[in-house]
């Protein structure tokens, strides 16, 4: 019986936003991803490595059958695959292939269509566990790391006024940042490390005003020569 190849993610373009640096998922594997137990069981793997149907299953409350058929859906869309250097004997463990993706852009896609929609749902799926992940830090965290760890833990919201090529400029100097320490760590991380996400949002608040040119209704008397 011949096997289907999974899909090839890293041959997808990479998105405006971040050229060079991700992937933007093509219409088959982002309808593959599009159910919500796939975009948890992505986002675990994502956060917290390798691991078992069985040992996923028992992370989100799903039985390992369930979650079994759900990474066979994943490892054909491209988005995970085996880990052949864990396991003994039919033990199979899993992993997200490597390579930072990106969804579409809805604005780019049919009001209403079957893209459109999914693209909303795997939105939908990681604004909510990233708030998830935040709240649980926030209301158990004390509880579960030492100090060390919570007094670099940060939170921090900054209000400024920016044009859109400022805001490119501040978001391209982030990614930067960010891009050292994942190609320091992402694949060899150090002893005593812990799963960490960061949560970097950049955008224009939708009840603020456009700055005017002060110049443009200065009707102050000019000097005349």
């Amino acid at each position: 019986m011949a096997t289907t190849k999974p899909a090839d993610i890293t041959a997808q373009p990479s998105s405006s936003r971040h050229p060079g640096i991700d992937h933007v998922l093509p219409s088959a594997s982002l309808k593959s991803l599009a159910h919500p137990l796939r975009v948890r069981i992505y986002d675990e793997l994502s956060a917290y490595g390798p691991l078992t149907a069985s040992g996923l299953g028992e992370r989100l409350g799903e039985s390992s059958g369930s979650t079994s058929y759900h990474l066979r859906q994943l490892e054909g869309a491209g988005l995970v695959r085996e880990d052949t250097t864990r396991g003994k004997g039919r033990e199979r463990w899993w992993e997200r292939t490597p390579g930072s993706i990106a969804i579409p852009d809805a604005r780019s896609l049919p009001p209403g269509s079957a893209d459109r929609l999914a693209v909303k749902l795997v939105e939908d799926e990681w604004f909510r566990k990233r708030e998830q992940n935040f709240r649980e830090f926030l209301s158990e965290g004390e509880h579960v790391f030492d100090d060390a760890w919570l007094d670099v833990a940060t939170s921090d919201t900054i209000n400024l006024r920016l044009t859109p090529e400022q805001l490119s400029g501040l978001v391209a100097d982030i990614d930067a940042a960010i891009a050292k320490y994942v190609a320091a760590y992402k694949r060899t991380p150090s002893t005593g490390s812990r799963p960490v996400q960061l949560h970097v949002n950049a955008f224009p608040l939708v009840r603020g005003e456009v700055t005017e040119d002060p110049l443009k209704n200065d009707t102050s008397p000019k000097e005349e020569r």
